[in-house]
């Protein structure tokens, strides 16, 4: 068993261990620990499992662990503090899809990997990436009270869009414990500036009303990267940095850039709240308006 893999599928099983667990939920974990020790490309198998649904917060999960594995200078020193961080932020991820996973659920997602790799060919994954990124964001915000001038009207396959957004945004009564603390302070300033969104589509830049919203979101950044949730970071730092570029003039908030930072806002909502529903659309739509907006001086 190579590394990465011993790696993760002990982080799996160490965050199943905090939980409590019937016949049927041992079996999932069995399942999902059979996913990484089978696949042959692992980082491709994980990214895959960002798109199905019921695994894509799990998904989302194993994917910073790899990045950090991959990615980083590791520090062997330091390797078991870090190992014991990645299995206890898993617990929320792993106890939410136990929850709403059944073996035949992860059977059938095992078989959508393999015929996956059978039918994608480098030239269909170049298309799909030309394509997918139309736009189709569309939030609905319990506090709406209007549309957005400018750019309400969304392409959308999917006719429940709105449904789903509406289920990312629903209000939740917090736990009580540090993660419920960690998701309400994260929560908290996204319920004020989508009504702020709405002004900057209207032309309307208050620029010291943007720095405020800037302050909060690389404080939230630096709070998640020190949590070790990196997608959500990543999300705060790709607002933030757009926010800081609108109130210095250097781009305009037209429709794109809007929708982008209502991307990073949708992704951080869902993975927050651990909500099962498809974000992929939204995190890569977020994440390539990153690597453009992050390189501007």
């Amino acid at each position: 068993m190579d590394f990465l893999k011993q790696y993760i599928v002990q982080s799996i099983s160490a965050a199943s261990n905090s939980l409590r667990l019937n016949n049927q939920k041992i079996e999932v974990v069995a399942l999902l620990r059979e996913i990484i020790l089978k696949s042959d490309d692992l980082e491709g198998d994980i990214k895959e499992m960002k798109k199905i649904t019921e695994v894509s917060t799990f998904a989302i999960r194993l994917h910073e662990i790899y990045i950090y594995l991959t990615q980083s200078t590791l520090d062997f020193f330091k390797i078991s503090e870090k190992f014991k961080d990645h299995s206890r932020y898993l617990i929320k991820d792993l106890s939410h899809l136990l929850d709403v996973a059944s073996p035949q659920s992860i059977n059938s997602t095992m078989e959508k990997l393999k015929k996956d790799k059978l039918k994608v060919s480098p030239e269909a994954e170049i298309e799909e990436k030309n394509t997918k990124f139309a736009p189709e964001i569309s939030v609905d915000f319990s506090n709406r009270t209007s549309s957005y001038p400018d750019f309400t009207t969304v392409v959308d396959k999917e006719e429940n869009i709105k449904e789903k957004e509406s289920i990312i945004f629903e209000d939740e009564t917090p736990a009580g414990d540090v993660i419920a603390d960690y998701d309400t302070i994260i929560l908290k300033p996204i319920k004020t500036l989508e009504p702020f969104l709405k002004t900057l589509s209207a032309g309307t830049i208050n620029s010291t009303e943007i720095e405020q919203y800037v302050s909060t979101l690389k404080a939230n950044a630096q709070l998640s990267e020190t949590a070790n949730f990196d997608v959500i970071a990543n999300m705060h730092r790709i607002a933030a940095k757009t926010l800081s570029l609108i109130a210095s003039r250097k781009i305009e908030p037209d429709k794109d850039v809007l929708e982008s930072i209502r991307a990073c806002l949708i992704v951080i909502v869902a993975v927050v709240k651990g909500k099962d529903v498809d974000i992929t659309n939204y995190l890569n739509k977020a994440e390539e308006f990153g690597q453009k907006v992050l390189t501007i001086k």
